[in-house]
């Protein structure tokens, strides 16, 4: 059957345990978290040295996976078979013999990270009848800051939406690695805070004032002296603050003001839906609207293509700093 990560962390809480773990996706997060769990948690140190296997697609064989999965405990009342980079494995598919008619003892789970598998095979077939199948998908930009606000929820903690947009803008989508900064805010905030653009500048070492999500508003604003303040600080901090992300970040932002002018109605829900975006930052996109009519709007999404490829070197000698100085002036002139 086709569960979500919850409902299988709920049943590995209460020790119900599948024959077949079958976990996919793009998103690793919940793959290595369910994986984890069930290493961790399952048997108990003396019996993991018996019972417990972790194979590599990329370093074994269909027949290794199959033989391992088959055999039977000592002394314990399950043996833990692991695969990781499933997507590996030569003739992956051949495991459709054991699906069929897995070992009850056994409890083999399967990481299948990045890649599809075709649902009309028998093997899927045999995962709906005799295991457990996770569909990992990836989540998108606008659903991360409730994937925050959810996170930290659970750890009795909540976040200013600035806050959330300051640690996506540093470290992006990768859960993992939103998970494992916000664990270390876990350490020095006390239980019940929230959690506040300081709270990140001083913890996590993004600066509240300079830096990509901020360009993107004192240029939206028109804000000249801002903007030129921000620029001249990321120009000077690559390492933190690289212009290709910058430029990811300015493109995202302008080709949604783009979007904006098309909204037909001004509820800041609707906008939010629309632009995939948090209604707290719907003031931004339409302060930007009135200030950057449609056709300048492509004019600076073409502006955006050229400097990216620029940035790379490409007939181009220029600094960064010198090139978002130059791609500053003519957005706002």
């Amino acid at each position: 059957m086709v569960l979500k990560y919850e409902q299988i962390l709920a049943e590995l809480e209460k020790k119900i345990y599948r024959p077949i773990y079958f976990l996919i996706g793009e998103e690793a997060f919940y793959i290595d978290k369910i994986t984890d769990y069930i290493i961790e948690n399952v048997l108990t140190e003396e019996e993991k040295a018996f019972n417990q296997t972790i194979l590599y697609g990329r370093d074994t064989d269909v027949v290794t996976v199959i033989n391992t999965a088959k055999r039977f405990p000592m002394m314990s009342n399950y043996q833990i078979v692991v695969l990781k980079e499933g997507q590996y494995l030569k003739k992956f598919e051949d495991l459709v013999y054991y699906a069929e008619h897995p070992v009850k003892s056994t409890i083999l789970v399967i990481n299948y990270k990045y890649s599809k598998i075709d649902r009309r095979k028998k093997f899927y077939k045999a995962l709906l009848d005799n295991g457990v199948i996770l569909e990992s998908k990836k989540l998108y930009e606008n659903q991360i800051p409730q994937w925050i606000i959810s996170y930290l929820k659970a750890k009795n903690y909540s976040i200013e939406p600035k806050a959330a947009a300051l640690l996506i803008e540093f470290i992006g989508t990768d859960l993992e690695k939103i998970a494992n900064e916000l664990n270390k805010l876990f350490i020095i905030v006390p239980e019940f805070s929230t959690i506040t653009p300081d709270i990140i500048e001083k913890n996590i070492g993004i600066s509240k004032e300079f830096n990509a999500f901020e360009l993107q508003k004192a240029l939206g604003t028109r804000n000249i002296v801002k903007t030129y303040q921000i620029i001249d600080y990321l120009g000077k901090n690559q390492n933190t603050n690289h212009i290709s992300v910058t430029i990811a970040i300015l493109n995202s932002f302008f080709s949604k003001v783009l979007l904006y002018h098309q909204v037909k109605s001004n509820s800041n829900i609707n906008v939010a839906s629309i632009l995939k975006t948090n209604p707290y930052f719907v003031k931004d996109y339409q302060q930007a609207a009135q200030n950057f009519n449609v056709s300048k709007l492509f004019n600076i999404i073409s502006l955006l293509r050229e400097y990216d490829v620029r940035s790379k070197g490409v007939e181009s000698l220029a600094s960064a700093g010198e090139l978002l100085k130059e791609l500053s002036f003519k957005i706002l002139n």
